[in-house]
This record gives structure tokens, C-alpha cells and sequence, in this order.
């Protein structure tokens, strides 16, 4: 479980320079950070240390990132868009 602080600050950064990514990205975190695990947690926090154009090539799915545990994180966010149906067209 994450503290109030943590989650705060990993939704702060949630919000990004591109309104496509905001779209992706916040609702996950508003909804999924408050219960995920720890590791999932410090993986989630890698990835938002991406440039924003790489998240955006993963995340709809135009390029597969190298490392798989940030692939396994673009893989949930993008499924949770998609049962959210928040994914852009």
C-alpha cells in the first residue's frame, strides 16, 4: 500500500506534457496506485521517467519497450484504458 505523500507524488508526475498521455495515464493512477504493491509501484515510477514521446509510443502499443518490467506495467495501464475505455482513438 502506498502513502498518502508517495501517491500524491506519483500522480503529480502522472500528469505529463501531452493531454494524450494524461488521458492514459491518470485514471490508472487515480484508480490502481492506492492498492498496488511496492515493486509495482517502483516499476510504475521508472516508467513515468520515460520521455514522454517514448510512453506514448508504448503505451499504444507502436513499440514494444526493451525492459519487461516496464512492459508488463504499459501492458496493465494499456488494459486498464481499454476496460475504462479511455484509449484514444
Amino acid at each position: 500500500m502506498v502513502s498518502e505523500i508517495a501517491y500524491k507524488k506519483l500522480l503529480w508526475h502522472s500528469r505529463r506534457g501531452m493531454w494524450e498521455l494524461d488521458i492514459l495515464l491518470l485514471p490508472f493512477a487515480e484508480t490502481c496506485l492506492p492498492t498496488l504493491p511496492q515493486k509495482s509501484l517502483q516499476i510504475y515510477a521508472r516508467l513515468l521517467a520515460e520521455e514522454d514521446q517514448d510512453l506514448f509510443a508504448c503505451l499504444v502499443d507502436r513499440v514494444e519497450h526493451p525492459d519487461p518490467e516496464l512492459r508488463e506495467m504499459v501492458g496493465q495501464i494499456r488494459a486498464f484504458a481499454a476496460r475504462e475505455k479511455t484509449m484514444p482513438h
